[in-house]
């Protein structure tokens, strides 16, 4: 693909941010195929891991890298429409998520912390339960299994849209966010000069509480043994 003049590649993504995207994508295909297979001792190992990595992303939402902040990309009405305009007549190339797509990545980190929240508290009925089913009532547990398999659908119908635009924006606008997530570099405009990346050890960190945080309170409130 030949190179716009006024444009030049910079990375504009950091580690933790691209190493929880694909963890992200990799444990959700496993929760769906054990899901329909199932498999719900798996499904329930891994459905704690979604909760403690969306929880870092919020983490890192706000105390991250410049791009992976809530506010370098969620923005008003007005900054929206400024966006679809420039994008119309092929002024703009963004940095990181645009503003448009905020509203696609809110809406799947909500539904996927949903998903993996409601989860701990679901029931099959027969012979697997949620770590934390026993906590609430079994009226709550079937409205918290109700909410999980609608937002399951509603899930894959946002992971169809976002791949859509993916293909769109790799086809028509020439902006191939799929190599931009695995290498961290993309085509900006020439007065971008670099993103102000933080340390990988904070990330870490931060991840470690999460994941303590999660297996923590499942420690606290362990299933009844029978």
């Amino acid at each position: 693909m030949r190179q716009n003049p006024h444009t030049h590649r910079v990375k504009v993504w950091d580690l933790p941010t691209r190493l929880f995207h694909w963890l992200l994508v990799g444990l959700i295909v496993i929760l769906g195929i054990s899901g329909e297979l199932g498999k719900l001792n798996i499904h329930m190992l891994v459905g704690p891991a979604v909760v403690a990595l969306i929880l870092f992303r919020i983490v890192w939402g706000f105390v991250g890298s410049e791009t992976a902040r809530f506010s370098h990309f969620v923005h008003g009405p007005k900054a929206i429409l400024a966006y679809v305009a420039a994008a119309k007549a092929g002024a703009v190339r963004s940095v990181g998520h645009n503003p448009l797509g905020a509203f696609s990545v809110l809406a799947l980190l909500g539904l996927v912390l949903v998903q993996g929240l409601t989860g701990l508290f679901t029931s099959d009925d027969i012979l697997s339960e949620g770590p934390l089913a026993h906590l609430v009532s079994g009226k709550t547990v079937a409205l918290l299994s109700a909410v999980h398999r609608i937002g399951f659908k509603l899930l894959l119908a946002f992971i169809a849209l976002h791949l859509a635009a993916v293909v769109f924006y790799r086809l028509v606008k020439k902006d191939d966010m799929v190599q931009a997530m695995i290498t961290g570099e993309k085509l900006v405009p020439e007065n971008v000069r670099g993103i102000r990346f933080k340390n990988p050890l904070l990330a870490l960190a931060i991840l470690v509480v999460c994941c303590a945080l999660v297996w923590g309170t499942l420690a606290v409130f362990p299933a009844p043994a029978f």
